[in-house]
């Protein structure tokens, strides 16, 4: 299990860097399918889905607004296009989820309309941010403070929690967290981020420093990273699993994995909008 979940690790690092590289049509590529799947995840998993085989009309509404989504967002970083062509794309699903509610009913419950727009809402959406922190002036630099955020404050947070970790912080969410270990995971996130920041990102603003607030965006980014991860922890033990899927060996599915990603990433888009533009 450890050379398998090892291994798998490698690959979506060596994927993460690759897309986030090179930015684009790869990069929006990737993020729609990871999309797609989570989307597919969150929808079995709330007990909104057509089952394991088949789809309902809710995922399928959901799986093109997504496509829709991730497209507008591509077409319109190409074309400077206004953001409020994302805000109507959203709302658009919104209505066609609330259309097929009362064209089929009763065949839905109002918790499943609910749960199918929050699974659109959770994962698509807010990891497109990943793509629009990527496009943005000096993205190929700051593109990075997502994966800083997210698996720094992981790999930060595991090391600090078992070498002195005591104080259980979520007992009964994640019993193995400890308060030592979230506190190391933020500043040690916090320090990859203002190193990254003073040695890479500064020489690309040459008018100001930017090494302490790369410092912040990334101790943010990390505190929602974990809470992140037990927001998708507890949609698990809501629901009596143990992981979303098994698409990845050694991990379970895509939302095992990218479950801190999905809310670093727009909480960087958005500081990185407020503090570096």
């Amino acid at each position: 299990m450890f050379w398998k979940r090892l291994i798998s690790g490698i690959i979506l690092l060596a994927i993460a860097i690759f897309t986030m590289a090179m930015g684009g049509i790869p990069l929006i590529g990737v993020l729609l399918f990871i999309s797609l799947v989570a989307y597919r995840e969150l929808t079995k998993v709330m007990q909104c889905s057509g089952g394991e085989k088949n789809f309902n009309a809710l995922e399928v509404v959901g799986l093109c607004g997504v496509a829709v989504y991730d497209v507008t967002c591509f077409l319109g970083v190409q074309y400077d296009w206004d953001k409020t062509a994302l805000l109507a794309v959203i709302m658009m699903v919104i209505m066609a989820m609330l259309f097929v509610y009362v064209l089929t009913y009763p065949k839905f419950q109002a918790q499943q309309v609910a749960a199918a727009t929050f699974a659109f809402l959770y994962a698509p959406v807010m990891l497109s941010a990943t793509y629009l922190t990527r496009e943005m002036p000096q993205g190929i630099y700051l593109v990075w403070l997502i994966l800083i955020s997210a698996w720094g404050c992981d790999t930060c947070a595991y090391v600090v929690g078992m070498l002195m970790g005591k104080k259980k912080i979520f007992p009964k969410l994640s019993p193995k967290k400890s308060l030592e270990g979230c506190i190391g995971g933020v500043l040690g996130a916090m320090l990859i981020g203002g190193l990254y920041g003073h040695f890479f990102v500064n020489a690309t603003f040459p008018d100001r420093t930017v090494t302490w607030a790369i410092a912040v965006i990334c101790g943010v980014g990390a505190v929602m990273s974990m809470v992140g991860d037990l927001a998708a922890s507890a949609i698990k033990r809501n629901s009596g699993i143990k992981d979303y899927g098994t698409l990845i060996p050694g991990h379970g599915g895509i939302m095992d994995r990218f479950d801190s990603m999905i809310v670093t990433a727009p909480m960087v888009y958005f500081l990185a909008v407020f503090l570096l533009r």
